[in-house]
């Protein structure tokens, strides 16, 4: 059975926090740069007179679509990595709470916890296997049972 320290943990919610920052700072480009030509236009029409039809082709640009345009995405951005920003700090802090660290029980208290197992591979698909687990804290046994496979 591998046991993940909470170094082990912390380090992987940090990789996460990065790859999310960088996402995030992708998102936040490309927000930016859609903005910045939110403000452009073109526009192709067809102008009938009497000398003839013409095909005319019209581009511009609009400082205030653009500059509207661009506030919003800054409004959009700043939530965005402000979310992202919590969600990590929250994420940390649950890793905190969930592990005893610089704590101290006095007699009669406790603490309780959560313990993930990964399942062994089993060699013959289809059949049931049982594992018995024993913990031993202190003068206490606990023997956890765990079934493995298709229920009969």
């Amino acid at each position: 059975m591998k046991v993940i320290t909470y170094e082990q943990l912390v380090q992987e919610e940090r990789n996460r926090q990065i790859m999310s920052a960088v996402v995030v700072g992708l998102a936040a480009g490309a927000n930016a740069a859609s903005a910045a030509n939110a403000g452009r236009y073109s526009s192709n029409s067809t102008v009938y007179t009497p000398r003839g039809t013409y095909q005319v082709h019209t581009t511009g640009y609009s400082p205030t679509v653009a500059a509207i345009a661009q506030s919003n995405a800054a409004a959009q951005n700043e939530a965005m990595i402000a979310s992202t920003i919590e969600r990590g700090r929250q994420n940390l802090a649950a890793l905190e709470g969930g592990v005893i660290k610089d704590n101290t029980l006095l007699p009669g208290e406790w603490y309780g916890g959560q313990l993930h197992l990964q399942p062994l591979l089993s060699e013959s698909a289809g059949t049931q296997k049982t594992y018995t687990i024993s913990l031993v804290i202190g003068s206490d046994r606990h023997d956890i049972d765990i079934v493995q496979g298709a229920p009969q």
